[in-house]
């Protein structure tokens, strides 16, 4: 269990360093002298290398004891961090993004086979849903911490204090995670990673059924404020629902998958689906929409646990498909956000991203059922 505990420690460190920097913008834009669209990149750019760096660095590790990657990797997350925290200029900053989103996808991919190796084969999707409870509190508590922190100490103090915890995170992983959880067996390498047709179809759906969610969610704050009614200080705390329901369904999923893992997909897909269509139509009522946003946490995230143990059992346990899914979850999440400005600049409303995202997940919900 506290092998699973470092695991999640690195994955809330991870988490932090992807949400608390929406919080910091202004306070950046202002102290390296550069436009907020500018200091935009810090976001986007970070996600551009996460989809890349997962499949480049799993790849490139993938005769490497897996316990000691994982050390190397939150180890690059930490210099990342420092260098972001000292940073004299804008580009310099970026480049700590960059070191920093590299480990992003590798880390997630190669620690799901380790938590499974920890554990019974009968609690595998609990093990991997616990390591990603690190990322779903950090969704809940990122964006508050940064702006607590940046408002009292200033932004680098944001990135000194992640830094910090990417030092205990390096420091559980060396002693709670065994040597043996980290072996590389002679299967499951990269060459054969993606020749099951079944491998396809679960990055598909996982692409679609997360770029469902967070393109929806990429313009909640407008549909609270436009259409609920909501004030603009009301979305921080309306985020920390939907996170809860990240919390949750994780959890949540991660015990269904390991009963009956497909039932568990299809179930959450639907879900979600119905969920997002409800939350377009129902958009204009305050309780209605708080329930929902948390539903959509719920039901979205519950797909997670059994996505990823789902798309490593068909590669034959190669941590590049795990990657693959982290990376495959990014360009999913790119497309709905994209799709969901087109159609809002049609002029469709605020809540047109809803039913766009509803869409996505059906597609996905379809994919699934075919595999």
């Amino acid at each position: 269990m506290r092998g699973l505990v470092a695991l999640a420690a690195g994955s809330f460190g991870i988490g932090l360093t992807e949400f608390v920097i929406a919080g910091l913008l202004p306070q950046v834009s202002e102290d390296l002298r550069v436009t907020e669209a500018t200091a935009g990149w810090l976001i986007s750019g970070y996600a551009l290398v996460v989809a890349v760096g997962a499949i480049v660095l799993t790849a490139v590790t993938g005769r490497i004891n897996r316990k000691a990657v994982l050390i190397g990797l939150v180890t690059l997350f930490v210099a990342g961090n420092l260098l972001t925290a000292v940073a004299p200029t804008f580009a310099v900053a970026l480049l700590g993004r960059v070191v920093a989103a590299l480990c992003h996808g590798s880390f997630f991919g190669i620690g799901s086979l380790v938590a499974r190796r920890l554990v019974p084969p009968s609690q595998a999707s609990r093990a991997v849903a616990v390591m990603f409870s690190g990322l779903t509190v950090a969704n809940v508590l990122g964006v508050p911490f940064g702006a607590l922190v940046g408002e009292r100490w200033g932004w680098r103090a944001t990135f000194w204090g992640i830094a910090a915890i990417g030092v205990l995170a390096v420091a559980a992983l060396a002693v709670w995670v065994p040597a043996s959880a980290g072996e590389v067996s002679r299967t499951g390498r990269v060459a054969g990673a993606f020749r099951s047709r079944q491998v396809w179809l679960t990055l598909t759906a996982a692409a679609l059924g997360y770029g469902g969610m967070f393109g929806a969610f990429s313009y909640i704050a407008y549909t609270f404020t436009e259409v609920t009614g909501f004030s603009a200080a009301d979305v921080a705390w309306l985020l920390v629902v939907f996170g809860a329901g990240l919390v949750t369904g994780n959890l949540l999923g991660g015990r269904a998958a390991d009963r009956n893992r497909d039932r568990t997909l299809i179930v959450a897909l639907a879900a979600l689906a119905a969920t997002l269509v409800a939350f377009g139509l129902l958009a204009g009522s305050r309780v209605a929409a708080v329930s929902l946003i948390f539903l959509t946490g719920l039901f979205g995230f519950a797909t997670v646990p059994g996505m990823i143990t789902r798309v490593t059992d068909a590669a034959g346990g190669t941590p590049l498909a795990a990657s693959a899914n982290v990376s495959a979850s990014n360009v999913g999440n790119a497309l709905g956000a994209w799709l969901g400005g087109l159609t809002i600049s049609a002029g469709l409303g605020y809540t047109s991203p809803l039913y766009v995202g509803a869409a996505l997940v059906t597609v996905a919900l379809a994919v699934m059922l075919s595999s």
